[in-house]
């Protein structure tokens, strides 16, 4: 039990995080959407506003509780949830876990493509350019890292659809499937060649962080005593690095990786908007125009609960990687575990440099 005892540490510091974040976490994001100048009814009513009466959109308004006090709208809604009831979505007129249920299946497959895809691209190209740091294939590489760290997603976006999708009408634009299909009747390779761009932009956000603290990693690596011993054996950079390099440099890749969870969830939700992804993230945003207020309370929970799962796993895996913290007292612990994700804008910030 002794030996596990710095997981069950973890684990109930992380719980104890959670008890009293997730109540600040949900009034202040229904106090947010209660005060958003947004008519839900009118959002719901859109083009047929003409054919709704007054009489008809206050019966609306009374069937969805609009006219009660704000803490009393909330107060019903927490205890549905804890009767395990997320409510009904205003827009899609289906029960909030259907919809979320239906949707997760598509940004699951969207976060996941576009994880793996920024941890492989980064990671390889933070090795490169360790293995030829000074020499232009590192400065390319570094400038291409920067300059995706302060370019605009949804740029990015725009930019990849119009090379191409417009130009060269090499990958579809939209959508998760060729329209006018059956789920029966689209294939896998349909599937992927519709993933494939949003995989991309999603993923920017997290390429370049890896690229440099790989990097930095994996540098360090490499003018060290066992690196250096290695060499004058007449091993070479990249060789070393693809060795017993890899190990030093993917763990804490992986670790910064996964605390980053958050910034691909924020980044599917642009992606999903821009190429009509028919994920969580699009739902968000419809639910969001329109003050859908238990489909993004929703779609918050979920979203917590997959970022919270992501920074823990991130915790763990920096316990795993340094047997040191372990032994740490829990304040210790806490600012010796923290270094290993403020590390990234670290390594950004001197990395980025020429």
């Amino acid at each position: 039990m002794s030996r596990y005892q710095w997981l069950l540490n973890l684990l109930r510091e992380r719980v104890i995080r959670l008890i009293w974040l997730l109540p600040l976490a949900m009034v202040g994001l229904f106090t947010l959407i209660r005060l958003a100048p947004v008519d839900p009814v009118q959002a719901y009513v859109g083009a047929r506003v003409a054919l709704i009466g007054p009489e008809q959109r206050a019966a609306i308004a009374k069937a969805w509780g609009l006219h009660d006090p704000v803490p009393e709208q909330f107060l019903r809604w927490l205890s549905h949830l804890l009767k395990g009831d997320l409510g009904d979505s205003m827009l899609f007129n289906a029960p909030v876990s259907e919809v979320i249920m239906a949707r997760w299946p598509a940004s699951l497959s969207l976060i996941g493509a576009a994880f793996l895809f920024a941890f492989v691209i980064g990671t390889s190209l933070g090795l490169i350019a360790a293995a030829s740091r000074g020499r232009w294939p590192d400065r390319i590489i570094r400038a291409v890292a920067v300059t995706l760290a302060v370019s605009p997603s949804f740029w990015l976006a725009l930019m990849l659809i119009a090379l191409f999708s417009v130009q060269l009408g090499w990958l579809p634009a939209c959508c998760s499937a060729s329209p006018g299909l059956t789920m029966d009747e689209v294939t896998l390779g349909d599937r992927l060649r519709h993933l494939i761009l949003p995989a991309i932009t999603v993923s920017i956000v997290g390429i370049a962080p890896l690229i440099l603290h790989t990097r930095a990693r994996a540098t360090a690596f490499l003018e060290g005593p066992a690196a250096r011993h290695l060499k004058a054996h007449g091993a070479r950079d990249l060789p070393l690095l693809a060795g017993p390099g890899l190990r030093h440099a993917l763990g804490p890749a992986l670790t910064i990786h996964l605390a980053g969870a958050g910034e691909l969830i924020g980044g599917s939700v642009l992606a999903e908007s821009i190429f009509s992804w028919p994920g969580l993230g699009e739902a968000t945003v419809r639910a969001a125009k329109g003050a859908d207020a238990p489909l993004l309370m929703g779609v918050a929970l979920a979203t917590l609960g997959v970022v919270f799962v992501g920074n823990m796993l991130a915790d763990i895996c920096a316990h795993l990687l340094d047997p040191r913290l372990r032994e740490l007292p829990s304040a210790e612990r806490k600012k010796r575990s923290k270094a290993w994700l403020f590390k990234r804008t670290a390594d950004i910030s001197s990395e980025g440099k020429p």
